[in-house]
């Protein structure tokens, strides 16, 4: 079953509306394979989505079971394209079958990092990849290096000596973040074209040769692109900006529409091309109400106060921003909720500390003496980054965030509170990262010993606000919405 996050469809219908009005007819679908990896995987695999979905030029479905996604190859007609953030055991027989028929009969491929360690000796496979980590290839540190676009003898199409279509009009990566693959091998010795080079210097543990950091070939009818940039380790904040960097980001999209479709027409400067603070007509129709539309906040005041702040706290470019030192206090809703789902965008700068409270009430001191909070941070930059307790997702001083996805500093992250009588979840990025059941005996032990156990009440509100947090630091929020479950 191809599985795609609420937040994702949410996305993907308002994609494909927008490419309607801009006359770019209907957009592409994509396909991205992953579940496995000896990499962060669920943090690339969703990061690519957007990426792609950025550029309004694809609605991305993500495939975390590759045996069952593949399996029905009449199904995967729909796609234009399958990106391969994968490095893990085989698909079975079926799937790979279906995969291979689904490249030689003329659809594109999309080729990341790791995605080339895998399957060593399915001949198809290596085909379709080209270049390969296998023995003698090897890597130095993550570090920042350029990256150049070179000309080949037939010009991708471009003409000869021409740059080929993907990197035409590119100047080249500067100081780009991320881990230089060197010695990579060709074991079925296909024909390929080099987009892009690196040195790869020895006193940073490389070759000392100018190694491939893009390729493109074909595979019967297929087109394939290929990049061995894109390594996010685990529990490694700092690797998370290779894919970050709008420069990898305008490789990557002008690379999966040429797989798709032989043709570049997405432009050379990176830009977000989609719609905010919106609610598509599906949204409506579940119950979505939409709190801040980018230039208005009627849905908010601020915490015991009858009207909006008048510091602290200012609407610009689409965003909701609370100000670094505004000293504008807390917001909140202006209604309260009890069963709910509430979701949201933000982004930190760079040291940065927040929060998302909920079922608050205005009995108490401050907006967390009696909502439990999701925490707001950057992890890489915030001390409180290294207690999975107080990173970012985790309910805040109790339950840690579960999974490696949040994304850098100056990064948006889209995130979602759901809460059901006792039951509260936090999610980030597409994925649970924190779950228990308030107001029973577990909550008791949860919370003793902490500085909410003297806090009358907390956690056991059965509705309240949704607050979110001025803590002194510059965070900003965008698309926020919530619907109810049940009655008011």
């Amino acid at each position: 079953m191809v599985r795609m996050t609420m937040a994702g469809a949410a996305v993907a219908v308002l994609a494909g509306a927008a490419l309607g009005q801009d006359g770019d007819g209907q957009a592409l679908r994509a396909l991205l394979i992953t579940g496995e990896n000896n990499h962060n995987w669920r943090y690339t695999s969703r990061y690519h989505k957007d990426t792609l979905e950025e550029t309004r030029r694809f609605v991305v479905d993500i495939a975390d079971d590759p045996a069952a996604a593949l399996a029905d190859a009449d199904a995967l007609q729909k796609y234009a394209v399958i990106v391969l953030d994968y490095n893990g055991k085989p698909w079975g027989e079926a799937a790979q079958k279906n995969f291979v028929q689904y490249v030689d009969g003329g659809k594109g491929v999309v080729v990341i990092h790791a995605a080339n360690n895998a399957f060593k000796g399915w001949a198809e496979y290596e085909a379709i990849c080209g270049l390969l980590w296998r023995d003698g290839a090897g890597h130095g540190p993550f570090h920042e290096f350029d990256v150049r676009y070179v000309a080949s003898a037939g010009g991708g199409g471009g003409g000869v000596g021409g740059l080929h279509p993907i990197v035409k009009g590119l100047p080249g990566m500067k100081s780009h973040p991320d881990e230089l693959y060197h010695g990579l091998s060709n074991p079925q010795n296909v024909k390929f074209e080099v987009l892009a080079v690196a040195d790869s210097p020895q006193e940073k543990g490389g070759s000392g040769r100018e190694e491939p950091m893009a390729i493109v070939l074909s595979y019967g009818k297929g087109r394939v692109f290929h990049t061995p940039l894109g390594h996010v380790w685990e529990k490694q904040d700092a690797q998370k900006r290779s894919i970050a960097d709008p420069q990898f980001k305008l490789l990557l999209a002008r690379g999966a529409q040429w797989a798709a479709t032989g043709e570049v027409s997405i432009g050379t400067e990176w830009q977000d091309r989609r719609g905010h603070n919106t609610l598509t007509s599906a949204e409506r129709a579940e119950g979505w109400e939409l709190l801040f539309d980018g230039q208005s906040t009627p849905s908010f005041r601020g915490f015991k106060q009858k009207g909006f702040p008048a510091k602290g706290w200012v609407v610009e470019g689409g965003t909701l921003r609370v100000m670094k030192g505004g000293g504008g206090g807390d917001i909140v809703t202006l209604e309260q909720y009890g069963d709910f789902e509430f979701a949201c965008e933000w982004k930190a700068a760079p040291k940065a500390n927040s929060g998302i409270i909920y079922r608050s009430t205005e009995d108490g001191g401050a907006t967390w003496s009696k909502g439990p909070e999701m925490q707001i941070l950057d992890n890489a930059g915030h001390g409180d980054g290294v207690e999975p307790r107080t990173s970012a997702g985790a309910l805040y001083g109790l339950v840690a965030a579960q999974h490696d996805v949040v994304r850098p500093a100056g990064e948006w992250n889209s995130v979602r509170i759901v809460a059901k009588g006792n039951r509260i979840e936090h999610w980030a990025n597409g994925w649970k990262v924190a779950e228990c059941e308030v107001g029973g005996a577990a909550w008791e032990a949860l919370i003793k010993g902490t500085k909410f156990e003297k806090m009358e009440g907390f956690g056991r509100e059965p509705k309240g606000h949704i607050a979110l947090q001025e803590h002194g630091d510059d965070v900003w929020f965008r698309n926020i919405k919530v619907r109810r479950f049940g009655s008011k």
